[in-house]
């Protein structure tokens, strides 16, 4: 059977804009970073800031990865060094909780 695609949403809240665009110039990197076996792995990284409103409660940054299999997605979160530098970065900006939802395709 072949692998299904997983979609990964994560959602930050970083006040600071200059740190909001220090941690969208890693993800714009990400697909080409991020590298698996020596080769890049990612199929996508998508992320901007949200619009200021009241429904976004203070997240000010979304992301939508896209990866090949789960295979991929449970490497990117335990192995991958690109991955582990943005979360260092983001680790010490984002304030309160950051929320993080997968699901493998045809589930959303």
């Amino acid at each position: 059977m072949a692998a299904k695609p997983v979609y990964r949403l994560t959602l930050f809240k970083i006040p600071d804009e200059g740190n909001q665009d220090k941690l969208l110039e890693l993800y714009r990197t990400m697909p080409q970073d991020a590298l698996k076996d020596g080769k890049p792995y990612i199929v996508s990284a998508k992320a901007g800031k949200t619009v200021d409103d009241s429904r976004n409660q203070g997240y000010t940054i979304a992301v939508v990865t896209h990866f090949a299999s789960m295979e991929d997605f449970k490497y990117y979160d335990t192995q991958c060094a690109a991955h582990t530098k943005l979360k260092s970065f983001a680790k010490t900006v984002h304030q309160g909780n950051m929320m993080t939802f997968f699901e493998p395709a045809g589930g959303i």
